[in-house]
């Protein structure tokens, strides 16, 4: 196992490394989301099934293939935001606040994700090597986690663009759909994802396998107190202010709760 994490991760610094030149060179931060999205799902895949025997071929081909849904959909959605706007507003507020030593410190930013992507793969290894040939009830249910997380997180992107696409909204804050249950729901649906495959590997028999249950915490403090969620409300305070707080005071960051209505 040790060998195929690593070389994710040797991959993936290659990865970022190139990631971080494109985005120098396009003043356009977001392409670092877009090469991580991409890398960690092709470099997942390839692991599962070029570096890494073991496992029944069934299996190993299904969870390449949702680490290639997830990567595509996320991917090809960042790209297209990306080439369409302007630069996410999480670097552009990075870049006010670090001035002249921006690239220096994004190049640490970018990275320190390639590690992060040999974690993930690390889970998505042990699903696809776990060795009863059967399909069973762990296997189902880390599928069907699998894709209510990658259907969830498109639902929010795309109310997301939804609302962004009315010029009546220019200047709210939206808050309906699955945004009135999270202020970040296409995260929260992000870090669910990477349950499915901890379930899908657990191997009373391997208890290295255990630590394929790193990955959900790890994406979800990355993305709760790391490059997700904190550049994300300073920039949303900035340019939306009182509106955007009173926001934060009655919808969560991450875990979904029962809306509450505006005022209580």
């Amino acid at each position: 196992m040790i060998i195929p994490v690593l070389s994710v991760c040797a991959v993936m610094l290659t990865v970022m490394t190139t990631a971080w030149f494109v985005q120098r060179r396009t003043a356009n931060g977001g392409w670092v989301d877009v090469f991580w999205s991409f890398g960690t799902g092709i470099c997942g895949a390839c692991a599962i099934l070029f570096a890494s025997p073991g496992g029944v071929l069934w299996r190993r081909a299904l969870i390449g293939a949702l680490m290639i849904t997830w990567s595509f959909r996320l991917g090809g959605y960042i790209a297209g935001r990306v080439l369409r706007g302007p630069e996410d507003v999480r670097y552009a507020a990075l870049r006010r606040e670090w001035g002249a030593d921006y690239d220096r410190r994004l190049l640490r930013f970018v990275l320190i994700q390639a590690p992060v992507s040999a974690i993930l793969a690390m889970a998505v290894l042990y699903a696809a090597r776990q060795p009863d040939p059967a399909f069973g009830v762990l296997d189902g249910v880390g599928v069907a986690v699998a894709l209510a997380a990658i259907v969830g997180e498109a639902a929010a992107d795309r109310q997301m663009k939804r609302f962004k696409s009315d010029p009546a909204n220019e200047g709210k804050v939206c808050d309906g759909g699955l945004w009135a249950w999270s202020r970040h729901p296409n995260y929260f649906f992000e870090a669910v994802l990477w349950l499915a495959f901890p379930i899908v590997g657990a191997d009373l028999g391997n208890i290295w396998s255990l630590s394929s249950w790193l990955a959900p915490p790890v994406m979800a403090a990355v993305l709760r107190y790391g490059s997700g969620v904190p550049p994300l409300e300073a920039a949303m305070v900035r340019s939306k202010g009182d509106a955007y707080r009173r926001y934060q005071g009655r919808v969560p960051a991450l875990l979904p709760r029962w809306p509450r209505k505006a005022g209580r």
